[in-house]
């Protein structure tokens, strides 16, 4: 039915659809609001990152600091740190890269002081290594490696970790200490920086460091667009079925204004 052939809408109709309408309206706003704030917390969080990583190479946090550390203020930190490797506890993390399929290279690291951080020394192809992770031997003796501090992964989309069959889908720091029996081992591994390149300009061999992603998904400033595009909508929505009904009201009026008009008068 259009306008035209219907009447104006009762009171309690109008007063639904008013409410109704301001509801969407004042729910649009506030989503839109909220992401203006994401939008500018994003970029400040971007910006803190991109600082970090090109900051002078700190020594990475001890465990003194361990408790106070967190992703928003700590990770991705260019942090150096000196000890010796565990290659007997080594473990391999399924890793899907720009260089193809394969696994990260996560060893041990054990520092002067007694404690242990996890090192992802970087990817290896799933060919150049079994999953058992008895290859790619680490440098034995004294080593000092930078890289980036990255907070533990507990989590991975589809997938869950397997310890009892040496399948690991996630940098689940606390799962893999405990699998391979480590104790006193730091809440964060580090990505290893890539190994510098030979005489002739050739990357080292296995496992390839360097390869952190570093990506922020930014569609806030797209989410904001909509949700307040979707307030003004509802807005002229609200004033176009506004004006339909003072106009059926003002027809109606005159409708009725000229059938009074037209009745024929009563006798004296």
């Amino acid at each position: 039915m259009d306008d035209a052939s219907r009447g104006p809408r009762g009171p309690l109709a109008l007063v639904a659809v008013a409410a109704l309408a301001l509801v969407f309206f004042a729910s649009f706003i506030a989503l839109g609001t909220w992401q203006v704030h994401r939008l500018h917390w994003k970029h400040a969080l971007i910006a803190r990152v991109d600082q970090r990583v090109h900051a002078p190479v700190v020594d990475a946090p001890g465990p003194a600091q361990w408790a106070h550390l967190t992703a928003d203020a700590d990770e991705y930190r260019h942090v150096r740190l000196s000890g010796t490797y565990l290659p007997d506890r080594q473990t391999l993390v399924w890793a899907s890269t720009e260089l193809g399929n394969g696994y990260w290279v996560m060893t041990p690291l054990r520092l002067a002081d007694g404690s242990v951080v996890l090192v992802n020394r970087g990817f290896v192809p799933a060919e150049e290594c079994s999953p058992d992770a008895s290859c790619l031997v680490p440098p034995g003796g004294a080593t000092t490696i930078t890289g980036l501090l990255r907070m533990s992964q507990t989590w991975a989309f589809l997938r869950h970790n397997d310890p009892a069959h040496g399948r690991w889908y996630t940098r689940d720091v606390q799962a893999i200490a405990a699998a391979r029996g480590l104790t006193d081992v730091a809440p964060y591994f580090v990505d290893a920086d890539a190994a510098p390149t030979d005489a002739t300009g050739s990357a080292a061999s296995w496992p390839q460091g360097g390869l952190t992603v570093i990506h922020f998904p930014d569609n806030h400033l797209v989410y904001l667009i909509t949700w307040y595009l979707l307030a003004l909508m509802v807005a002229a929505a609200s004033v176009h079925v506004g004006r339909v009904e003072y106009r059926l009201r003002r027809d109606a009026q005159r409708k009725a204004a000229a059938s009074s008009a037209q009745a024929p008068s009563s006798p004296p």
